[in-house]
C-alpha cells in the first residue's frame, strides 16, 4: 500500500473502490483537517467517523454512546438479517445491565483455559489445510486457507458436529460475500444459521438434562453457566452463539489474509519473522494495527448530546470509530506508516477498548500466529501469484480483508 502523506489536498473521497483498495491516505486527510467528520455511509445512514487515536478510546469507553440500534431507527445500521432473524440480543447490540449479565455468562464458557487447550486443534486444522493445496504449488489462501480455517476452529470450539459444519462454512460464506449468490442471500443464511444453532441449543441442553455425559463445548458451556445462575432465553442463546460465530470468524479471516499479504509485500520483515519465530506474538499485535481486519468499530448511538474531538454530535447520532485510522495516528504511535513486527509501545485499538473490547481476541491471535507461523514453516518460497494492484478488498463498512490471495511456492516441508 502507498502509505499515507500528511496531505493538503482536497477532501478524499470515502467508500469509492480506491478508498477500500487503500484507505490509509483517506485516514491521514481525515485526521489531520476533520477528526470527527460527519458523512454519509454506503448504507445510506448520515453517521460521525471518529479517526484520532485519543478521541477514538475516548468513544469506545463513553456509557453516553449506546451499542443499542434500538436508539436509531434505521435498519441498516447491524449485519443483514440479524433483526428479521430476532439475533438482535447479542454482546455487540446491548449496553449494560444486560451486557453486563450476558458478557459474564460467555466469560465462564469462553475461558483461557479452553483457548489454550485448544491449540493443539488449531495446529491440526491448519496443517490439514496446507496438505490440501500443498503439492499444487499455487493456492488462494484465502479461500483455501484464511477463511476455512476459523470457520472450522469456531464450530469445533462451539460444539457444531462435524457432519453440519460444511453447511455453517457455506453459510458463512453468503454472510461475507465469498459465495457466488445475491448478496440477498445474507439474510437467508443468517436465517437458516438461525434456526440450526436454535435446535442445537435445545438438544445440548436436553442431552445435559437428561444425565447424558457433557460436552466440553462452548454451547454447553454456555447452558451450564446459564441454567447455574442467571437464565438465558432461547433468544439470547441463539443470538450469543450466532454472535460468536460470525464475529470468531469473519475478524480471523482478515486477520490472517491481510496478515499474509503484508508480511509479502514486506520482505525484509517477513524473513526476519521466518528467522526469528519468537517474534510471533508482537507480530500479530503489529499486523492487527498496521491493517487490521477490523477497519471501523461497530455502531454507536448517543443517547445525549456530547463532544467528541471538540465536536457536538447529538442525541441519536450514530457513531463509528475508525479503528484503522486510530492505529496509524502520529500523535500515538512512532512511524505508524512503517511495518515494525517487534514494535513494543503498541497499545492498538484493533480490537477495540472498554466494555465492548474483543471476547474472542486470543482465540483470533492463537489462530494466526499459528497460521502465519506454519505458513512460513512450510512454504518458506510462498509469494504472490499476482501484481497488488490487479487484487481486490472487499468493500464493506466494518471488515477490511481481501477478496481473493492468489500464491506459488515450492514443495512443502
Amino acid at each position: 500500500m502507498s502509505g499515507p502523506p500528511a496531505g493538503d489536498g482536497p477532501e478524499p473521497a470515502l467508500f469509492s473502490w480506491e478508498f477500500a483498495t487503500d484507505p490509509y491516505p483517506a485516514y491521514a486527510w481525515l485526521r489531520t483537517h476533520a477528526p470527527v467528520h460527519r458523512t454519509t455511509v454506503p448504507s445510506g445512514v448520515d453517521a460521525w467517523l471518529v479517526t484520532r487515536y485519543a478521541d477514538a478510546r475516548q468513544a469506545l469507553a463513553d456509557p453516553r454512546l449506546s451499542k443499542n440500534p434500538s436508539r436509531h431507527h434505521s435498519d441498516k445500521t447491524g449485519i443483514p438479517g440479524e433483526r428479521s432473524a430476532g439475533l438482535m440480543t447479542h454482546l455487540l447490540n446491548i449496553d449494560p445491565p444486560d451486557h453486563t449479565r450476558l458478557r459474564r455468562l460467555v466469560s465462564q464458557a469462553f475461558t483461557p483455559r479452553r483457548v489454550a487447550a485448544f491449540a493443539p486443534r488449531v495446529q491440526e486444522l491448519t496443517d490439514r489445510l496446507i496438505d490440501g493445496f500443498a503439492d499444487r504449488g499455487e493456492a488462494d489462501l484465502i479461500h483455501e486457507f484464511a477463511f476455512p480455517l476459523p470457520i472450522y476452529a469456531i464450530c469445533d470450539l462451539l460444539g457444531v458436529p462435524a457432519e453440519d459444519q460444511d453447511d455453517f462454512r457455506d453459510w458463512a460464506a453468503v454472510m461475507i460475500h465469498h459465495g457466488k449468490g445475491p448478496r440477498g442471500g445474507v439474510a437467508r443464511a443468517v436465517k437458516k444459521m438461525r434456526a440450526y444453532l436454535a435446535e442445537l441449543i435445545h438438544r445440548k441442553r436436553a442431552a445435559l438434562g437428561g444425565g447424558d455425559a457433557a460436552d466440553d463445548d462452548l454451547i454447553s458451556g454456555l447452558i451450564r453457566a446459564s441454567d447455574e445462575g442467571e437464565k438465558l432465553t432461547e433468544n439470547e442463546a441463539a443470538a450469543m452463539a450466532f454472535i460468536l460465530l460470525f464475529a470468531g470468524f469473519e475478524t480471523t479471516v482478515n486477520l490472517i489474509g491481510n496478515g499474509t499479504y503484508t508480511l509479502l509485500t514486506h520482505p525484509a520483515e517477513r524473513a526476519r519473522l521466518a528467522a526469528e519465530p519468537a517474534l510471533l506474538p508482537s507480530a500479530v499485535e503489529e499486523l492487527l494495527r498496521y491493517d487490521g481486519p477490523v477497519e471501523l468499530a461497530t455502531w454507536r448511538f448517543a443517547t445525549e448530546p456530547l463532544e467528541i474531538g471538540g465536536q457536538r454530535v447529538d442525541v441519536g447520532d450514530p457513531v463509528l470509530v475508525v479503528l484503522a485510522a486510530a492505529d496509524r495516528d502520529p500523535a500515538r504511535f512512532a512511524d505508524p506508516d512503517k511495518l515494525d513486527l517487534s514494535r513494543r509501545d503498541n497499545q492498538h485499538v484493533g480490537y477495540g477498548h472498554g466494555i465492548h473490547y474483543c471476547l474472542g481476541a486470543p482465540l483470533a491471535r492463537l489462530e494466526a500466529q499459528t497460521a502465519l507461523g506454519t505458513l512460513l514453516r512450510r512454504l518458506p518460497d510462498l509469494r504472490l501469484a499476482a501484481e497488488t494492484s490487479e487484487l481486490r478488498w472487499r468493500g464493506g463498512l466494518i471488515m477490511r480483508g481481501l477478496r481473493t490471495l492468489p500464491v506459488h511456492f515450492g514443495p512443502s516441508l
